[in-house]
């Protein structure tokens, strides 16, 4: 049976890009220390960051874990200038830290009905795509911690927000041997705080036969003081439904406060 574009689409972000997060948006957020004390920062190391990472403990609703393999994988592009946004879809920091760790944070499912059907195939064309789109409407957040010694944390900000704006027109990314085109990242507002943030969202070019469509992912890198942490956000039930979504505040609010 055939299904919808809506289908076809959740069907190749998941199976071509399901790790691609790419959102542009930038917010330079002046900091608030001076430029002396930056440079007499001192990074801090894995085990002190292992510390400082969000655990099942600070979110109801939500799973964290390891981050997958999957998830893990690099994305790389040939062009040099939209490096820091292909690092931070792969859940790592615009540039090189010293020393980082990561979570993965899967907002739960929601319940469904004891009188639904067991079986997709019970179900028929419409049936089918809302009850896909609503097992996968949900957001899953990778996140990652660095630390960095002197300026190094404000300047990784920067090359991160001059990324955003070099990139605006798009690019091709490449993750495990697929190809993904974005054709736009766009400056987005930041969830979060601290002394500085980027967001951005950047919309993903579906690969398919008859006409395709897009979807957005979307990414924030906030900083306080030398540490750095990475937000990526993608939800595969919002991307078919057309639906907006952001980096998921409540895992933003959890991680912040476990940094103050």
């Amino acid at each position: 049976m055939e299904r919808s574009s809506g289908v076809r689409l959740c069907a190749a972000v998941a199976v071509s890009a399901l790790s691609f997060a790419l959102v542009t948006g930038c917010s330079d957020g002046g900091s608030k220390e001076s430029a002396d004390k930056g440079s007499a920062r001192k990074a801090l190391s894995a085990t002190e960051l292992r510390k400082l990472i969000v655990t099942q403990g600070d979110l109801h609703g939500y799973q964290v874990g390891a981050v997958t393999e999957a998830r893990a994988r690099r994305i790389t592009t040939d062009k040099a200038a939209c490096e820091p946004l292909t690092r931070v879809m792969s859940g790592l920091t615009p540039t090189e830290a010293p020393a980082s760790t990561d979570r993965m944070v899967t907002e739960n499912a929601a319940k469904r009905p004891s009188a639904e059907p067991t079986s997709l195939d019970d179900l028929d064309e419409g049936e089918f795509e809302e009850t896909m789109r609503k097992s996968l409407d949900r957001d899953v957040t990778t996140v990652a911690l660095a630390s960095y010694g002197g300026d190094g944390a404000e300047r990784a900000l920067t090359t991160l927000s001059a990324a955003v704006r070099r990139c605006a027109g798009g690019f091709t990314g490449r993750q495990a041997g697929t190809s993904v085109k974005f054709t736009e990242v766009t400056a987005e507002k930041p969830v979060g705080g601290g002394d500085a943030s980027v967001a951005f969202a950047a919309t993903m070019e579906e690969d398919g036969s008859d006409g395709g469509g897009t979807a957005p992912v979307h990414a924030e890198v906030d900083r306080h003081g030398s540490t750095v942490s990475v937000y990526f956000t993608s939800n595969l039930g919002a991307m078919m439904a057309k639906k907006a979504y952001t980096v998921t505040p409540a895992v933003v609010k959890a991680q912040e406060t476990r940094l103050r």
